[in-house]
This record gives C-alpha cells, structure tokens and sequence, in this order.
C-alpha cells in the first residue's frame, strides 16, 4: 500500500466506523419498518444521497470530522422518523401527553435538523471552495441556502406524495392538518441553522482546522 493512501486510510477512519454503524442501523429498520419499506425509505433516501456524496468527494474533498458526525446524527433523526413516520414517533407522542401539544412535533426535530446539520456541509464547502470570508456575507449565504433547500424539499415532498407515493401522502408529508405545515418546517431549518452558526461554529472550525493540519 502507498503512503498516501495508507494515510488516506488513517484519516477516514471515523467515518469507516460512522459509516459502518449507520450501514447495520439501515438494515435492521428498513426490515423492521413499522410504516412499510416504502415509507421508510423516502424518508431516509436524504441521508442516502448525502452520504453517497460524501462517499464520492472523499478522496479529493476529505471534510472535517464535525461534519460527519453531523451527517451521522441527522440520518439517525431520519431513520426513526421513517421507521415509526413521523406523525407516529414513541418520542412525539410522550412529548404530545406530557406538554398537551396539539400534535405529534416530531417532523418539527426534523426539519430543525434541516438546517441544524447541513449547514456546517455548506459553510465549509464555501470556506474552502471560495474566496469568501468568515462575515456577515458568509452567514447570509449559508442561510439563505439552507432556506433554499428547506423550500425545495417541501416541493419534494409534495411531487413525491403527488406522482410516486400518493397511498401513503399524509404519512409521509406529516403535515396532520396544520395549514401552515410547510411554512413552518422552512422557518424550523432556518433557525437550526442559526442555532449551529451561534453555538456550534467554533467548534466546527477546530474540526476545520484540524483536517488542515494533517493534510501538511
């Protein structure tokens, strides 16, 4: 084995493990699903196709281990949401008895997460990528992408209940009723991710820093 890939595997070890650990948890929900394998799998295909990119930027894009622990959290958050839907969720439903909610907020986790997780993906990509620097400019930008890809998902969300999965629409858009369902889950990914900006940002940027270092 080179070195260069030798040290390539040294530096992926944490997602390997992440990777692995998501692989086993996939498996045993998509059997087990209680909402069906369908169900379950259009809400989990985001975390999919994330990690699928991450798989294949890898080796000339490796990112910073923050970030995959992030993608690793926000599948999990995808994964019982599709196993239960989200209108189902144990976690939802002790929070509706406990706090006499009106309904199961689960979805509301998700789409925070929304914006939450993601957002440390963008502003890397836009650090390292770009000239761009870390100011208001930069903040502006990563929101209002989170913002755009919060709006594009409800449009997802509703092809994909219009054209593919019309039988199971209400389950998987999660909407139970509220009107204002789809304003909402873009407001909630907006402030997740200011949220991470504010509390979490220094810690993404040792991460940053971190991967900077063992690439010299």
């Amino acid at each position: 084995m080179k070195k260069g890939e030798d040290s390539l595997l040294k530096k992926a070890k944490l997602p390997l493990i992440l990777l692995g650990i998501l692989i086993v948890i996939f498996i045993f929900t998509g059997i087990y699903a209680k909402a069906g394998v369908l169900s379950w799998f259009l809400e989990v295909v985001p975390a999919f196709i994330g990690i699928l990119f991450l798989i294949i930027t890898y080796k000339k894009f490796p990112m910073s281990n923050w970030v995959y622990w992030c993608v690793f959290f926000h599948s999990l958050i995808l994964v019982y949401g599709g196993f239960y839907t989200y209108a189902a969720t144990p976690l939802g439903n002790w929070a509706k008895v406990t706090f006499d909610l009106s309904r199961n907020h689960y979805d509301r986790i998700g789409h925070l997460a929304v914006g939450l997780f993601p957002v440390f993906i963008i502003k890397e990509v836009l650090l390292r990528k770009t000239k761009l620097e870390r100011n208001a400019w930069l903040i502006f930008i990563v929101l209002s992408i989170v913002l755009a890809i919060a709006a594009f998902w409800e449009l997802v969300e509703w092809w994909t209940t219009l054209f593919v999965a019309s039988d199971i629409g209400q389950s998987y858009l999660g909407s139970q009723g509220d009107i204002w369902d789809a304003q909402w889950d873009m407001l909630l990914a907006v402030v997740g991710a200011i949220i991470s900006l504010v509390f979490f940002s220094k810690k993404h940027d040792k991460s940053m820093n971190k991967l900077n270092l063992a690439k010299k």
